[in-house]
């Protein structure tokens, strides 16, 4: 494809993916790039009286600043919580597996670099025989994976990387978010950092606190980064080392 972009995918659910995904969009306009964004499918819809709304789609059209029509950002949009293809079954459709793939290309021409936001994990369904991952590689863009910043997160960070390496995906690198207020009883975020990049070779790129302070996304490490050099990145770098001595983990 023409168009460079990167695909933000996560370790499970709820980890903050649009989130970061907006902050990547804010952080490239704020460098003068022109920044597209694309959800290829979103689920999990709320009633308004203008009609239904979703959340994520929202939240990309804002940090785009302009005013990009859902369906140009989203197009296949359904509305029970659950994976894209389960919700669209609920409607009696399936999702269009040509259409994942050449929504984006609105963007040409409109947008330097665009920042696509997958749905769930990266093997999370995406059609009825596909995944994420399926996706994400022919779309071609490197993956920046969003981890929670918290117990349980190694496991889950090196599962991702391991299911990307085995499909020949690159990843550019990885975000630690703590999605959720900070836990006193839970040592892991001073620790995860540290430990996690002993294993693997994929960069960790950020480590996001929790914040509930609108003003703060502007001013987050996500705004610092060359996230256009990311975009550019082609080359698979998962080399996980975990296991190559039981003395060193």
């Amino acid at each position: 494809m023409a168009l460079q972009g990167l695909f933000v995918t996560g370790t499970d659910t709820g980890v903050g993916k649009t989130f970061v995904a907006s902050a990547i969009i804010r952080a490239l306009r704020g460098s003068g790039i022109r920044v597209g964004a694309y959800k290829p499918a979103v689920s999990g819809s709320r009633t308004e009286p203008t009609g239904p709304i979703w959340d994520d789609v929202s939240q990309l059209q804002t940090a785009l600043g302009a005013p990009v029509p859902a369906e140009k950002i989203a197009p296949q949009r359904f509305h029970a919580p659950l994976s894209p293809p389960a919700a669209a079954r609920l409607e009696g459709v399936q999702v269009d597996p040509q259409l994942l793939r050449t929504g984006i290309n609105y963007w040409e021409g409109r947008a330097d670099i665009v920042v696509v936001e997958g749905a769930g994990g990266i093997l999370s369904p995406i059609t009825d025989s596909e995944t994420i991952a399926d996706l994400a590689r022919d779309l071609g863009f490197p993956l920046i994976v969003v981890a929670r910043l918290g117990l349980g997160t190694i496991n889950h960070t090196l599962l991702t990387l391991e299911a990307a390496r085995n499909r020949g995906l690159s990843v550019a690198g990885i975000v630690l978010n703590q999605s959720l207020p900070p836990d006193p009883a839970d040592l892991s975020p001073a620790t995860n950092p540290a430990d996690l990049q002993h294993l693997c070779d994929v960069p960790i790129v950020a480590i996001v606190p929790h914040t509930t302070t609108p003003g703060l996304l502007h001013n987050s490490p996500l705004s610092t980064i060359d996230w256009s050099a990311l975009a550019r990145l082609q080359v698979v770098q998962l080399a996980p080392i975990v296991g190559r001595n039981a003395g060193d983990r």
